[in-house]
């Protein structure tokens, strides 16, 4: 099981593998278990947004054990979480924001 965080720009956590695009973070999805996905919105100029990803996570059903949208993008992560909180089955957390200190530092310690 992996780790995915979606984002164009903000440095990766450690122990999460990074998707930059879209694209990647889907073929990720369709490939790998994910325990955790950490989505950003905006993706860079013209570019598939971290809702393309919601949607496919929904066309799939291929859900994370977890779910934060960390964003800044107030509008996208409105989008995203009305999304997922109307499709995604109760065994999937979602998290309105992005992922505390202490689950960063526990991760990252291994």
């Amino acid at each position: 099981m992996i780790h995915v965080y979606l984002d164009d720009y903000r440095v990766c956590p450690k122990g999460f593998v990074l998707a930059s695009n879209a694209e990647e973070c889907k073929q990720l999805l369709d490939f790998e278990k994910i325990g955790i996905l950490s989505l950003d919105y905006d993706l860079g100029w013209a570019q598939p947004t971290g809702y393309e990803v919601v949607r496919h996570i929904v066309e799939t059903g291929r859900y994370p054990e977890q779910i934060y949208l960390h964003t800044s993008s107030a509008a996208g992560r409105m989008q995203m979480y009305h999304m997922l909180s109307t499709s995604a089955p109760a065994a999937t957390k979602l998290h309105n924001g992005p992922m505390p200190d202490a689950l960063l530092n526990e991760i990252a310690a291994g």
